[in-house]
């Protein structure tokens, strides 16, 4: 049997479902304590999920020498500082998206757990979804070819009540609106997919609610391999989706539209000509499904603990999330093609906040 690690979470909020994974990987992982500044929330939530331990502030869960793994839940302003004293206090640390607010934070982050000898793993689980893992192992297989063209729509509905949480909307506290929190997963999607972007050229504005931070976007994508992509992102549609397409010389790969699991099944892969067909369905013969979401991300990330190796999801993915969400940033706001990589010398590399935040 693995060895069982403990986790705390911090943060109630979408720590819920990082706790429903957790409880899923009996064998991996026991949460050992809660830890909020809401104690009655965090008493509340220890008795939903049978939790031990209910702390009310990060200094008391960092000085708890059982505690391998604390789980960083909390709103975006609050990863970087959070992540730093977790791995200073020699633990591992997970942290939610977006991982930080500029490309300088992921870069301390990325300094600071090289010295710790710890881990850091940010989350995207959406990578794990079936259909996704399908078309990069027919990616790796050889048999997509050559990507020309791939689009990516998420088209989400918040309304005005989804921003009275005080720290959404909000450039100082959520540090973006749906480039950066809303669409990342679905862009990150594309980049595992197809690695890293050349260039971006973005318009991005404020249509559907009242608040400080974009909620709508048209983006076009030069991608580092030639091909090119576009993504469109909304908070204004009745009807949620989330959608990917990719085409590729052998096949077109195309998602289910749920707005919030679409890279899993089913997806539709469809063949250039018969010989590729067949080509497909051998390779998808071997596919070995593992599982999806959080608990496939956790499941890899016990693995790779205890084995060694990459994580599932490393810091240099998610700096690279960071990277495109700061030149969509500076795009739109110059109105002009922003090439990557992003240096230390761009204006945004320290922070993308407007002036007037």
């Amino acid at each position: 049997m693995p060895n069982i690690l403990n986790v705390a979470i911090v943060g109630c909020g979408i720590g819920t479902s990082h706790a429903v994974a957790y409880r899923n990987l009996p064998d991996h992982y026991r949460i050992a304590a809660i830890c909020d500044i809401d104690t009655a929330k965090a008493r509340a939530f220890a008795e939903t999920h049978e939790i031990p331990r209910v702390i009310g502030n990060l200094d008391e869960l960092c000085a708890i020498e059982d505690i391998d793994i604390i789980d960083i839940c909390t709103p975006p302003h609050l990863h970087l500082p959070q992540a730093l004293q977790v791995l200073a206090a020699g633990k591992h640390a997970v942290v939610e998206k977006p991982l930080a607010g500029s490309i300088r934070d992921a870069d301390e982050l990325i300094a600071a757990e090289a010295a710790s000898g710890k881990r850091l793993m940010p989350i995207f689980q959406y990578r794990w979804g079936h259909g996704l893992q399908k078309l990069k192992h027919l990616i790796d297989s050889g048999i997509a070819g050559r990507p020309y063209l791939s689009t990516v729509e998420t088209a989400w509905r918040r309304r005005a009540a989804y921003y009275d949480v005080p720290w959404r909307g909000k450039w100082a506290t959520e540090r973006g609106g749906a480039l950066l929190g809303h669409a990342i997963h679905a862009h990150d999607m594309l980049t595992y997919t197809l690695g890293p972007i050349r260039s971006v050229f973005c318009r991005a504005t404020t249509l559907v609610n009242a608040i400080e931070v974009e909620d709508t976007a048209a983006v076009a994508l030069e991608m580092a391999d030639g091909s090119l992509a576009t993504l469109s992102v909304t908070l204004g549609s009745a009807a949620e989706i989330t959608r990917h397409r990719f085409c590729f010389s052998g096949l077109v790969a195309e998602s289910n539209t749920r707005p919030y699991s679409n890279s899993g099944e089913p997806w539709i892969f469809t063949a250039d000509t018969p010989e590729i067909s067949e080509q497909i369905d051998a390779a998808l013969a071997s596919f070995t499904p593992l599982p999806e979401g959080y608990v496939g991300q956790l499941l890899r990330f016990h693995q790779a603990l205890h084995e060694g190796g990459e994580l599932p999801v490393t810091l240099t993915d998610a700096r690279a999330s960071l990277e495109l969400v700061t030149a969509l940033y500076d795009s739109t706001r110059r109105g002009i093609a922003v090439p990557l990589p992003i240096t230390p010398d761009h204006p945004l590399y320290s922070d993308w906040l407007p002036v007037e935040a």
